[in-house]
């Protein structure tokens, strides 16, 4: 059975088979780099983020991403810059992006910006398929070679926040490539996701606050995954939250502002279809800290 939800997530991540998919986040609400150039100086200072993921604890081969981000402002605030690193792997499957993100911020009024943000860099990937446990007297051609190759990447998004509403877009994928092999019938595309994603702090008393978050996904104009979540911030101190994905998936979110400056985040996400009898869930880790955290936000603190 596990031999079988490899082939599965091989054949989901994978030509003739699909395509190079974008990461999965369930905190993407605090990550906000992974997925919008256009997020980078938001902290309003020197911020870095660790991410890490695991997928189907329990299943040989399933999913396993680390995400590694870190940009600033420049200027007065005006401009910000960041760089974002992801790798992706699914079984024989290896994915890893590298890009630099600049993001040019329009001040609309004293808690109010509109960002711009352009993103460059490169993705690789490299398939060993030749590494696949195939069954006996089994020759299949669709993973009788290996796949290695690099390809350029660029992106684009736009980002608006005030103290409490925050809203993007981002394309993190602009050109079409194709990784090729050597049969002519089967190529890997990399997918071009269109994510839009916004969210709202509502105060309900000066203990407790609830935001709701959105994020929406559209990829190749085909496949649409949709996530609500909803959090609850205690005392400006900790959070608790839930999602509900249109994959089948419900996340449980712990986030927890240990000081001014460093952040930690876990979640938890339970798959709701027929891989839930075989695996112990997903986990994902989150580490922030800002190097240089001014004094006014420090008295109004980010929630997002």
């Amino acid at each position: 059975m596990r031999l079988g939800l490899v082939i599965t997530y091989i054949l989901i991540a994978t030509p003739g088979v699909f395509a190079q998919q974008q990461a999965t986040y369930s905190q993407y609400m605090f990550n906000g780099l992974a997925i919008n150039p256009a997020y980078a100086g938001h902290h309003d200072a020197l911020s870095a983020t660790i991410l890490g993921r695991i997928q189907s604890l329990g299943v040989d081969g399933a999913p396993e991403t680390q995400t590694f981000s870190i940009h600033t402002p420049l200027l007065k605030e005006k401009f910000s810059v960041g760089l974002l690193f992801i790798r992706d792997k699914i079984g024989v499957i290896d994915q890893m992006s590298f890009n630099a993100s600049y993001a040019y911020r329009i001040k609309l009024s004293e808690k109010a910006r509109l960002s711009f943000g352009l993103q460059a860099g490169f993705g690789s990937y490299n398939a060993e398929y030749s590494k696949l446990i195939m069954p006996p007297n089994t020759v299949d051609p669709v993973f009788s070679g290996d796949v290695k190759s690099s390809r350029p990447n660029f992106g684009f998004g736009i980002f608006f926040h005030n103290e409490k509403l925050y809203a993007g877009i981002s394309l993190p994928h602009l050109v079409n490539n194709v990784f090729d092999r050597s049969a002519d019938f089967v190529t890997v595309q990399q997918d071009k996701p269109i994510i839009l994603n916004a969210g709202y702090v509502v105060t309900l008393s000066k203990t407790f606050k609830l935001k709701p978050n959105m994020l929406l996904k559209v990829v190749n104009g085909r496949t649409v995954e949709f996530d609500f979540n909803l959090n609850l911030l205690i005392d400006e101190v900790l959070w608790l939250g839930a999602s509900i994905k249109t994959i089948n998936a419900v996340n449980i979110i712990f986030d927890v502002q240990l000081t001014n400056q460093f952040r930690w985040g876990y979640s938890y996400s339970i798959t709701m279809n027929s891989f839930r009898q075989a695996d112990l869930g997903s986990h994902e880790l989150m580490l922030n800290y800002r190097f240089n955290y001014p004094k006014e936000a420090i008295i109004n603190p980010r929630h997002f």
